[in-house]
């Protein structure tokens, strides 16, 4: 059966955006390299071992998640921010907004006898919500073997083109995939966990992104507070929220919220600071030239 939605991990941002906007989805085989997959698994483990199964519907009851995930994995940090992911996300999201944000970080560990999930846009939390382009992309990242027994992320091929569209017609297309693999697929990809039939644990790692305008799933300030997110990469702590967009959006005090970062910070009373756009500049300095105008007029 021809996979055109599998690619080389040498593939440009450009060429794997163009896969996602034919298929909804793409398969990164070996994405990873193996010294950063062991030490993710490594970091992750004990945290596994002490999550809880998860209560309701949706979640799974044989399934063990567990969000805040660059709180406690260094190598889950670096992943964030790895081209294969970021810079996608970024290709793909990047003309409706002006940066891009983390929308969560989940990790996820199908049981045995664990039942499919019901399919699902993960978009969805946004009901109502309306934008020009997609508004999530997400990575997902094989800690162990993604087999068809294990229960690989299944995904219905086109369905991000079929809004209309609320349960599959079709059987998906597992996402069989080795360990330290990558599967990214749109938040209007309709997809969901599969049934693990086998006798061990599969293990995944979900890094989610979205336009920097909407409201992430996962609660960012709360999950890395300035005490934590003050240690991360630049790029990192702008990607889970310390920063600000124009015009005003996400500020504290009329301020960047980075500058709660720095280890000097006492808060002091500081002035607000502008945060425009280019074209709103241009619109409030004619309109004061204008008011300047009438005024010298008027005397």
């Amino acid at each position: 059966m021809e996979q055109p939605w599998i690619v080389d991990r040498d593939c440009s941002p450009e060429a794997i955006s163009a896969v996602l906007a034919e298929h909804g989805f793409a398969i990164i085989p070996n994405a990873m390299e193996r010294t950063a997959h062991s030490r993710l698994c490594a970091e992750l483990d004990e945290h596994f071992e002490t999550s809880e199964y998860c209560e309701g519907l949706f979640y799974g009851k044989d399934t063990r998640r567990f969000g805040g995930v660059l709180a406690k994995s260094r190598a889950a940090q670096d992943l964030a921010l790895h081209p294969l992911a970021h810079d996608v996300a970024k290709e793909v999201l990047g003309p409706f907004c002006e940066d891009i944000q983390l929308n969560l970080t989940q990790a996820i560990e199908l049981s045995p006898g664990s039942l499919s999930q019901a399919p699902h846009r993960d978009q969805d939390i946004w009901l109502g919500a309306v934008s020009p382009g997609e508004m999530m992309l997400n990575a997902m990242w094989a800690l162990d073997d993604f087999t068809v027994e294990n229960g690989a992320t299944m995904v219905w091929p086109g369905t991000h083109r079929k809004p209309e569209m609320v349960i599959p017609d079709t059987d998906g297309v597992p996402a069989v995939m080795p360990a330290g693999s990558l599967c990214l697929f749109l938040g209007s990809t309709i997809h969901n966990g599969g049934a693990n039939f086998s006798s061990r644990v599969r293990r995944g790692l979900v890094i989610s992104y979205c336009l920097g305008w909407l409201k992430p799933a996962e609660n960012p300030w709360l999950s890395y507070p300035p005490e934590v997110a003050r240690d991360f990469a630049p790029g990192l702590a702008r990607l889970v929220g310390y920063r600000q967009d124009a015009p005003s959006l996400n500020n504290v005090d009329g301020r960047c919220p980075s500058e709660l970062l720095r280890h000097n910070n006492d808060r002091k009373v500081l002035p607000f600071i502008d945060r425009l756009t280019p074209e709103q500049e241009a619109m409030i300095e004619q309109f004061n030239a204008m008011q300047l105008q009438m005024r010298n007029v008027a005397a």
